[in-house]
């Protein structure tokens, strides 16, 4: 895309004073109904004056949740700062695990740095430093604007344009979700969130459900089971449970594509995920294997290409949902868990097209999946 046309719609229609027709309230003054708390205690966060305020019990990892997830929107809202503040607004968060590396997080942030820093205010921490910092920080109320219409990220604080990114180009940030949950985090600090409106844009994404309901299993067959110990691939409320030794595989095949599901297991569990595989399981010498596995200290840990490279292990915990991303392009496979890139490898020989398989390997040490989705690339 040309600059030209890259910086035309949106920046002409601020400069003709946009009104705020179509846009909905996030918040209604009174209560944090639209809103979940995640990560902390249900003190961190409450509804005050109307205001939405951060308690000294927001601390770390704590945030407040839409309930909604949103892709591309106008947002609108002020925040509060006086003396020292910390915290943040954060764009496309994920269900579970690390917003801030999954998503996005615009810092909020008392200090008027001369110089912008990947960790001043308004920087998308902490990867691209604000082109100007204009925070009011006296006991005042700053307004702040964000335009997300994927590529374009543009960011305002106090009616200046603090960040105008290219995210696709960035590649910090071109493989973060581009659809999620907002959040708003204090850090501890009596952050203040008021008047949070939004307008909704065009959506862009074009995923495939392959797992959200228990009637979605009917996309998948079985296609590898040992006599001894049968594998058992269950749908529970939206949770597709394996255990036993066995395969699970789409019925339709990818070649190139983007997976994205949620992953929870026993400790010490192993099991992966096939790609580019005939629909036979191990069976098939072809398929590739990202390995699940939480020993740190394996031959080849969570996100490794099994037999090919071994991943930086991401210290997975057990029972505790976490994100994975799964990119595989021509002779490329790229993992991602939480939001941080744990293995690339550039080597692939199988370029076909092929089933993605779920294994269960070893009875007893269960392993749980959601909000499984795929994109064609």
């Amino acid at each position: 895309m040309r600059r030209r046309e890259f910086l035309s719609v949106p920046a002409l229609a601020l400069a003709q004073g946009e009104s705020e027709t179509g846009f909905t309230p996030l918040f209604d003054g009174r209560t944090l109904n639209g809103w979940t708390i995640q990560d902390g205690p249900q003190s961190a966060f409450y509804a005050d004056a109307g205001d939405i305020a951060g308690h000294e019990t927001s601390e770390f990892p704590a945030w407040l949740r839409s309930n909604r997830q949103y892709e591309n929107f106008d947002l609108r809202l002020e925040f509060f700062v006086r003396g020292w503040t910390d915290g943040g607004v954060l764009l496309h968060a994920p269900e579970h695990g690390r917003p801030t590396w999954a998503g996005m997080q615009i810092k909020i942030f008392h200090q008027l740095d001369k110089q912008p820093e990947t960790n001043s205010m308004g920087a998308i921490l902490p990867v691209a430093a604000p082109k100007l910092v204009n925070v009011r920080g006296k006991g005042e109320w700053n307004s702040m604007r964000v335009l997300m219409d994927w590529p374009r990220l543009m960011v305002w604080v106090n009616g200046e344009l603090v960040q105008d990114l290219d995210c696709g180009s960035n590649h910090a940030l071109h493989q973060r979700l581009r659809q999620g949950f907002l959040g708003l985090s204090a850090l501890g600090y009596p952050l203040r969130f008021r008047n949070l409106r939004i307008r909704e844009l065009p959506s862009k994404e074009k995923w495939e459900t392959l797992f959200e309901t228990d009637s979605d299993l009917e996309g998948w067959f079985v296609t590898e089971s040992n006599q001894r110990s049968p594998a058992q691939f269950r749908a529970r409320n939206g949770i597709l449970c394996a255990d036993g030794l066995g395969h699970l595989a789409t019925r339709k095949q990818y070649r190139d594509f983007e997976l994205q599901l949620y992953i929870r297991h026993a400790k010490h569990h192993n099991g992966g995920v096939l790609f580019r595989s005939s629909g036979k399981g191990l069976a098939d010498p072809r398929h590739y294997e990202i390995q699940l596995h939480d020993v740190e200290d394996s031959h080849f840990p969570t996100g490794s290409l099994y037999y090919h490279k071994r991943s930086f292990y991401p210290r997975i915990e057990p029972e505790k949902w976490f994100l994975m991303q799964l990119i595989v392009q021509g002779r490329e496979c790229l993992v991602r868990i939480d939001g941080q890139t744990v293995m690339i490898y550039d080597k692939l020989e199988n370029l076909g097209e092929g089933h993605i398989e779920l294994q269960a390997h070893q009875a007893g040490r269960w392993t749980e999946f959601k909000h499984i989705r795929v994109k064609t690339l």
